[in-house]
């Protein structure tokens, strides 16, 4: 049985996921944003492993 912890974790990762989408489509992507967005999503994936 998944915690509610972990679904919480999955909604945020989904949540940086579409969030790195809309940047990626922009027109001019903030290649620092993407970064930074990706490594969030990054330690919420580890943090899900985890659990």
């Amino acid at each position: 049985m998944v915690s509610s912890h972990v679904n919480a974790l999955q909604s945020k990762h989904a949540g940086l996921e579409a969030r790195l989408n809309d940047e990626m489509n922009r027109p001019a992507p903030d290649a620092a944003k993407i970064q930074e967005l990706k490594k969030a999503k990054l330690r919420l994936k580890e943090e899900i492993a985890a659990n």
